[in-house]
């Protein structure tokens, strides 16, 4: 399987390593025809809004958007949460998604960069450990319709948000499993999501 990185910014290069960890060769992707080329692609943790507009201004967006809809397995770590997500709340001006998972997620809903944290997540189809999550600015899901499947959530002051969710071959954290050296969650996506 042909898995591809999206690296037009962030941490594109902590995926490819996770990949290389679970045995898949990853491929730096940032034209259309690297993306018409893979079968798979993660689109990584960064800024969202800069993302949407890298996406847009090299006319990749409509080509990722098109290719989720058509059944390609898709994981959004972080902002890429964000760029898989139906709709956003307070979005940056001018900035879409990429859809795939009906959902409404909120952007930075953790507060700023300071304000960053980590904490052991039990994840659905995950033994053993707990998952440690990395959340940098990290967004959660707001609201998500019936076809959503949650994989993980935490709770603050007694509501309970969603941080990793599944709808269909299209998977998204809002936290970094990149950053941990854990790849479960990696192997979760090629083993579970990317299957046939």
């Amino acid at each position: 399987m042909n898995v591809g990185v999206l690296a037009l910014q962030g941490d594109f290069r902590e995926h490819i390593i996770a990949l290389g960890e679970c045995g898949v060769t990853g491929k730096l992707v940032k034209t259309e025809s690297d993306i018409e080329a893979v079968d798979a692609l993660i689109i990584p943790g960064g800024e969202s809004t800069t993302i949407s507009k890298l996406a847009k201004a090299f006319g990749l967006a409509e080509l990722i958007s098109n290719r989720i809809v058509d059944g390609m397995p898709t994981y959004g770590s972080c902002a890429g949460m964000i760029l898989v997500a139906k709709s956003i709340i307070d979005p940056a001006s001018d900035q879409e998604t990429f859809g795939g998972v009906d959902m409404e997620v909120r952007r930075n809903a953790f507060g700023r960069q300071t304000e960053s944290f980590e904490m052991d997540l039990t994840f659905k189809s995950i033994s053993g450990a707990p998952i440690r999550g990395v959340f940098i600015r990290a967004p959660w899901v707001e609201s998500y319709g019936p076809g959503v499947e949650v994989l993980s959530s935490i709770e603050i002051s007694g509501v309970t948000h969603p941080v990793a969710v599944r709808q269909g071959r299209v998977m998204a954290t809002a936290f970094h499993p990149e950053l941990t050296g854990d790849n479960r969650v990696h192997r979760y996506f090629l083993e579970e999501v990317c299957k046939k």
